[in-house]
């Protein structure tokens, strides 16, 4: 599912236009953003969590040229998948 099929599905369910599902969705993603750049930590019940992981500089590889690169530090989400979701997603198999 992507962005433009969850704004869809918000509509058709909750009987909303396109333009208030569309506000629905962007106000949860851009609070999302906010929390995950403040360091903050998002936990959904019964789905997941997101946090933010701080990555040390390293070196690293140009697979193009075979030379070695300075990576720097670097800040990246996380998602750790929730153990509701994880067992609907193995009884479906």
């Amino acid at each position: 599912m992507n962005k433009s099929e969850l704004i869809d599905a918000l509509s058709k369910k909750e009987d909303l236009t396109e333009k208030q599902a569309a506000d629905i969705v962007g106000l949860m993603f851009k609070s999302f953003s906010n929390q995950l750049k403040s360091g903050g930590r998002i936990e959904i019940r019964g789905f997941g969590s997101f946090v933010v992981r701080d990555y040390d500089a390293y070196t690293g590889r140009n697979p193009k040229t075979g030379g070695t690169i300075q990576v720097a530090p670097k800040r990246l989400p996380f998602f750790k998948v929730g153990k509701e979701l994880k067992e609907r997603v193995n009884a479906g198999r």
